[in-house]
């Protein structure tokens, strides 16, 4: 039995093929600055919730994405505030 051959591929547009390669290594990341970032505080006994569901989600998202640890993850998600502007504070990681 043969082995199946393999189709080659040849390369004709180098700039456009270029620049697909270089696009797929960009990454945007934004928050939403009208996201509730902080939960709301209840009348319940205990301790009131510091961060709201969406999130320690969003953190916990870009910790399975790019495979981080928990402390990564917090330095991360503070700096991609940092550079959004935004007057947030990254949840710590026992959070």
């Amino acid at each position: 039995m043969k082995k199946p051959t393999h189709k080659i591929y040849l390369t004709t547009n180098w700039p456009a093929y270029n620049r697909a390669l270089m696009s797929r290594g960009n990454i945007a990341i934004w928050f939403d600055p009208a996201t509730q970032w902080y939960a709301p505080s209840k009348s319940k006994q205990g301790r009131n919730q510091t961060y709201s569901d969406a999130a320690i989600q969003c953190c916990l998202m870009i910790k399975s994405l790019f495979r981080l640890s928990l402390r990564m993850v917090t330095g991360f998600v503070q700096s991609l505030i940092h550079l959004c502007g935004l007057n947030w504070i990254a949840p710590d990681y026992p959070t």
